[in-house]
């Protein structure tokens, strides 16, 4: 398998994590976002929506990571990460969605902000980041993961961009069992963390 990544894209990092936590065999191909890859006619012809990561296993190619994810899970069986009966199933995709909405548009919008130079209004994408994470904080505090007894995708897809709300002004002093939660992911084996940045409340 190859991943088409960037380092301190949390998009890609919720690809590699996973990809790391089941022991999959897989290359990283790093994509010059900074200097316009990703919307060059090579890079367009995998994935015309010019974004990372993008999987390419062996000729399939999966763009999106959460589809990653559900792909990976599939493809080596791993149905403890990913459950087939429909209740399983179900609150997993609740989660997956709420990666791709709540989690993009709060915490993940507020990083781009510090670290890219995004034209978000700070002061909303803060709001909004605090508003999924008391949600939560919420389920946290009545279990240990998000949508099982074990660790399932759900919390792999939420995982990076919530460790690194920080660096987009984000405090994670008012949700013990959001912290909690991220301690339990970082001990799992083949644990890979998420790279740092010097930016909002973790500047220097």
């Amino acid at each position: 398998m190859k991943l088409y990544d960037l380092a301190l894209s949390g998009h890609a990092h919720r690809a590699r994590l996973f990809l790391s936590l089941v022991g999959a065999d897989y290359a990283t191909v790093p994509v010059d976002l900074a200097g316009g890859e990703h919307k060059s006619p090579a890079f367009l012809k995998i994935n015309p929506f010019g974004q990372v990561p993008v999987l390419d296993d062996d000729g399939t190619i999966i763009p999106d990571s959460n589809a990653i994810l559900i792909y990976v899970a599939k493809k080596l069986g791993r149905t403890d990460w990913l459950p087939e009966d429909p209740e399983g199933a179900a609150r997993v995709q609740r989660w997956l969605s709420v990666a791709a909405g709540p989690i993009a548009f709060g915490p993940a919008a507020a990083r781009l902000v510090t670290v890219f130079g995004a034209s978000f209004r700070p002061d909303e994408v803060i709001a909004r980041a605090h508003a999924i994470l008391a949600l939560v904080e919420a389920e946290l505090s009545a279990r240990d993961w998000l949508a099982a007894a074990h660790p399932t995708i759900a919390d792999v897809a939420l995982y990076s961009y919530i460790v690194a709300a920080p660096e987009g002004n984000v405090d994670l002093a008012p949700y013990p069992a959001i912290r909690a939660w991220l301690s339990r992911i970082e001990e799992l084996p083949g644990f890979l963390p998420f790279p740092k940045t010097e930016a909002g409340l973790s500047a220097a």
